[in-house]
């Protein structure tokens, strides 16, 4: 049988993507970082999260909230995230590796919805030392995300599956000056564990149409950075809180895999070594807390995250045949402001509402990746705060994810990818719980 297949021996140049497995995520704060804590601010939309204090959870948001927490403190919880990532195809065409240099209509189907169910956990213990120390820990989950696509689907060149996780040990430690000031700072561990796998292209079949190879990149690290904040009591019933997380730059290591998915006269497996680095953006938030009366407290919130930190996501691939692949993203820094109120119903009962404007850092349609289909959000969310005893507190929180249609015009030909033209219509739904207990 006269062979069909095209260009195999091609296949090390058409390089993956690798660095986006360093930063995609399921997240829902904008970008690819997850807010999401504790639940316990899930219900005013993280507004006041710098400045509110309530239960350990402060650790992560300003670690100078720990003064407010006298005696020992323990809080847990999680949130549970189903994003919607539905795409709709207008144009998207196969990479020219199969065509020949001709530009042809993309096979395969819509991909399905992408978004997946993921539930974020997170843990904290703060311990007063002294009238004048804190020393707390805080264990949580500060990116990750997953989407997956059907197997063959259009952008199947791009991803077809990301997985991130992530887990952040954040020992911290609080000094309180006087009444009004106090100060906190903490040291961050970062560990990233990152599964992508996406199509390769491999050459073009007249009865079977395009083959293609199955690419799976996994790859780990770790890495060090470092958190800061203070608290300052304006007025007895006004609080203000800054804090700062800074850069971490992690260095992953691990493998890229290229095996047969349908070329029918065979393969060859292809095993690369392949690292990447990336630094993750810092951010810094400005937060005030105000009591209106004795039933109603107003929180706000202004952050900024130095997404401009990732313009470009680069894998180094070692191996017979290997070379090294680049991917444009030119993310942006961003800001969110968010809104909310607390009214104290009764000694058992607390409600809460806040409302959120979230800046995605892809500002481009043109480098808006399909791990991370990302646009503007708004955030409309409610909770209630159940005190079981003097000691004891349940909190539940609920949001919903705004977001318009985002526009996709995807083309990284150049690496062997093709064109993903289309539209996206996303959404987002977040269930939270937190128990707190001072002891």
């Amino acid at each position: 049988m006269k062979k069909t297949v095209v260009a195999l021996r091609t296949i090390p140049a058409l390089l993956i993507p690798l660095g986006m497995s360093m930063g995609m995520g399921q997240a829902h704060a904008a970008g690819f970082n997850l807010l999401e804590q504790n639940a316990s601010g899930l219900g005013n939309a993280y507004a006041g999260s710098a400045a509110i204090g309530e239960n350990a959870s402060t650790i992560y948001f300003n670690p100078a909230g720990m003064t407010l927490l006298p005696e020992s403190n323990f809080s847990a919880g999680f949130n549970v995230i189903k994003p919607t990532f539905k795409f709709s195809d207008k144009g998207s065409t196969d990479p020219l590796a199969l065509t020949g240099g001709a530009s042809r209509p993309a096979t395969g189907g819509s991909g399905g919805d992408a978004g997946k169910v993921a539930a974020v956990p997170n843990i904290y213990l703060s311990h007063q030392l002294s009238p004048k120390w804190w020393v707390g820990l805080g264990i949580g989950v500060p990116f990750g995300l997953t989407t997956e696509y059907d197997e063959g689907w259009v952008g199947r060149y791009h991803s077809e599956k990301f997985a991130i996780e992530t887990v952040n040990v954040n020992p911290s430690v609080a000094y309180k000056v006087n009444d009004q000031l106090s100060f906190g700072v903490g040291v961050n561990w970062l560990h990233i564990d990152a599964d992508y796998r996406l199509a390769t292209p491999a050459g073009y079949h007249p009865v079977l149409g395009p083959l293609d190879l199955d690419t799976r990149v996994k790859m780990k690290g770790d890495a060090w950075g470092w958190n800061a904040g203070l608290l300052y009591q304006i007025t007895p019933s006004t609080r203000l809180g800054v804090s700062y997380r800074s850069q971490i730059k992690v260095t992953a290591d691990g493998d890229t895999k290229l095996r047969n998915r349908n070329v029918p006269t065979g393969a060859p497996n292809i095993n690369w070594d392949a690292e990447a680095t990336i630094k993750l953006p810092d951010t810094a938030i400005v937060s005030l807390v105000h009591d209106l009366n004795s039933r109603w407290q107003l929180l706000a919130d202004v952050s900024w995250t130095g997404w401009s930190s990732i313009p470009r996501l680069t894998i180094e691939n070692s191996g017979p045949g290997a070379k090294d692949s680049g991917l444009e993203l030119k993310f942006k820094d961003a800001w969110r402001v968010a809104l909310g109120a607390n009214y104290h119903y009764n000694e058992q009962w607390t409600f809460k509402g806040g409302v959120a404007w979230d800046q995605s850092p892809v500002r481009d349609k043109n480098y808006r990746p399909t791990a991370l289909p990302d646009s503007d959000r708004y955030w409309l969310s409610l909770g209630a705060q159940y005190r079981a005893s003097k000691n004891a507190t349940w909190d539940i929180g609920y949001t919903h994810l705004f977001l318009k249609n985002t526009d996709m015009n995807n083309n990284t030909d150049l690496n062997g990818r093709g064109l993903t033209r289309g539209t996206y219509k996303n959404s987002g739904d977040i269930l939270g719980v937190q128990f707190s207990y001072r002891f």
